[in-house]
């Protein structure tokens, strides 16, 4: 197990919005110790900013991968992403 942090972006494609995604998403990563911020995007996708030990991000794209009961997750693209913070907690943001 890693302690280095590091910065996903994650991006759930399928049927991601209107169905609890977000919220549920937002809440994964916060029981998971991750700090960044979730939003829907026009695109019909949820895009999420994640950072915090390896281990911790695979468990929360592993779960983007499933997503609450009602989603239909098609796929979940995974890039490294430049450290954007500082942040404070994981949180909405309005969609973009």
């Amino acid at each position: 197990m890693t302690s280095t942090a590091e910065t996903w972006h994650l991006t759930a494609h399928g049927r991601v919005q209107g169905v609890g995604y977000r919220a549920a998403c937002a809440d994964r990563a916060s029981a998971l110790g991750l700090v960044g911020w979730v939003r829907n995007r026009t695109d019909g996708t949820v895009e999420v900013i994640a950072r915090g030990p390896r281990d911790q991000l695979e468990a929360l794209r592993t779960w983007m991968a499933a997503g609450p009961p009602a989603a239909q997750v098609s796929r979940v693209e995974m890039t490294p992403a430049d450290d954007e913070g500082p942040f404070s907690g994981f949180r909405w943001l309005p969609t973009a």
